[in-house]
């Protein structure tokens, strides 16, 4: 389970956690969060995203945005996708996500094998949402953000199933992209997108 390691590590100072969500999916934006976390009030059984239930998930979420000491959200368009590139929209977003904070940090940790290039202090931790507390709460936030967008999205879209696969290329996804093809939401830098487009 994660732990404080990492940001006591860091201390003195305010140090974030940065996750995101949405790097795969062939539809959406990539969303990203920062979170700060109090040590002294910490929700129980924070863990990478992806290991929760929906349902402890969504718990965790309204959780940590009351406990925490500030938390953000930062998105990158599919347009800023398809321009720059999944990898560069990423960092984007994780940097909006930071400058949402309402306090500002002295390091941030973030989950992968890089940083963005910013004005802070940071380090990259691999799987760092199973290892480091404020990243798996950012995991949690991002996670559940991105989901809620896509499925107000899937209201608009009905056919492709975001409402379920969320964006990603399940069965359901991409046989509705081969009968009604792309959607404004669709990134057409994306392999299965562009090569419908190109037919």
């Amino acid at each position: 389970m994660p732990d404080f390691c990492h940001e006591m590590r860091y201390h003195p100072g305010l140090v974030a956690g940065v996750d995101e969500a949405g790097r795969g999916p062939l539809a959406g934006p990539v969303v990203a969060a920062a979170v700060i976390l109090r040590a002294e009030d910490c929700p129980d059984g924070l863990n990478d995203s992806k290991q929760l239930t929906a349902k402890r998930r969504a718990a965790l979420e309204v959780e940590i945005k009351a406990r925490a000491l500030c938390w953000g959200v930062g998105v990158a368009s599919v347009e800023e996708i398809d321009q720059i590139n999944i990898l560069w929209a990423t960092m984007l977003a994780m940097t909006r996500a930071v400058e949402a904070l309402s306090h500002d940090c002295a390091h941030v940790l973030v989950d992968g094998n890089r940083c963005p290039t910013w004005r802070w202090a940071s380090t990259a931790i691999v799987e760092g949402d199973a290892k480091c507390l404020s990243i798996a709460a950012a995991s949690i936030i991002a996670k559940e953000s991105r989901d809620r967008m896509m499925v107000e999205a899937a209201a608009q879209h009905p056919h492709y199933g975001w409402d379920t696969n969320k964006g990603y290329g399940s069965a359901r996804h991409l046989a509705a992209l081969r009968e009604h093809g792309p959607t404004p939401l669709h990134r057409r830098s994306f392999a299965p997108v562009a090569q419908l487009i190109l037919l």
